[in-house]
């Protein structure tokens, strides 16, 4: 589990800093990618529950 949690933290890192530094000029642009981006995160993070549950199960 301890990796999962180590790629969740890269992955909140790698999201802070290019809203910070990295932000799109274009709104409608920035938007999409902050959605895209999003979407990844909770993806992951619907992996890492399914992961648990797996472990737990058995």
């Amino acid at each position: 589990m301890k990796p999962h949690l180590i790629i969740f933290a890269i992955l909140i890192a790698g999201f802070a800093v290019y809203n910070i530094l990295f932000a799109l000029p274009d709104d409608r642009m920035n938007t999409l990618v902050n959605i895209v981006y999003a979407s990844i995160l909770f993806g992951y993070i619907s992996f890492m529950a399914f992961t648990v549950l797996k472990k737990l199960r058995k």
